[in-house]
Formats: structure tokens, C-alpha cells, sequence
């Protein structure tokens, strides 16, 4: 991943949630951070996917996740996982009291059931 083009470390995160949930009044399960642009979406296991959608809609192929006490990175281009990588702008992650899934107030009584679809 060194002198990768896609990765630009000195952009800080979009925010602490999902860019377009939190646009759509929507919750998510995980979040993760676009290593290029800093745009924070919600993973695969939410419901509406916005990081895939990110990289389809801009081509930035580098996410980190944007987990607390998570700093693994995934390209998706290549399909490949990195346990580490460089270090980006702070934050690394939302912040420790943010609920997962979240946001809480949001975030629907049967949302495991909503999740497994």
C-alpha cells in the first residue's frame, strides 16, 4: 500500500456517521472511511451500503475501517485486505460513545432481525 495514490492521509473523515444516513434520517452497523476523499459510509451489513456506493460512484477504491480499535484497510478493486496501513488524519474512528449500530435514536427495536434480511 505505500506510495498508493488512492490513499491520502492527510484528509480528515467526512464526520463521525454515515454521510447519507445521517442525510436520509437512516442508521447503520459499521462504518468505514474512504482513504482519498474522507467520506465516512456505512459497511456492507447495513442496510443501505453507502461505502460500496462510494466507491462506485467516485472509483476511490481504498477504505479503512472506521471502527474504534480497528485499522485494517480493504481495496476494493483488488479485493485485498491489509491488517495496517498508513496513518490518516484524525480521527481513526468515531467516538468511543457513538452506539453500534447507530445512531441509537435510530436505530429500529428489531434492527438484528432488519440485518439478516
Amino acid at each position: 500500500m505505500s506510495g498508493d495514490t488512492s490513499i491520502d492521509p492527510e484528509v480528515p473523515p467526512s464526520g463521525s456517521g454515515c454521510v447519507e444516513c445521517d442525510a436520509a434520517g437512516g442508521w447503520w452497523f459499521h462504518l468505514r472511511r474512504c482513504t482519498q476523499c474522507g467520506h465516512v459510509g456505512c459497511c456492507d451489513d447495513s442496510p443501505s451500503k453507502h461505502a460500496t456506493a462510494h466507491f462506485r460512484e467516485t472509483g476511490h477504491p481504498v477504505i479503512r475501517s472506521y471502527e474504534p480499535r480497528e485499522g485494517w484497510f480493504w481495496n476494493f478493486e483488488t479485493e485485498e485486505l491489509f491488517e495496517a496501513g498508513p496513518e490518516l488524519a484524525p480521527p481513526v474512528s468515531h467516538p468511543e460513545d457513538q452506539s453500534v449500530p447507530g445512531p441509537a435514536e435510530r436505530v429500529p427495536e428489531d434492527w438484528a432481525r432488519v440485518l439478516r434480511g
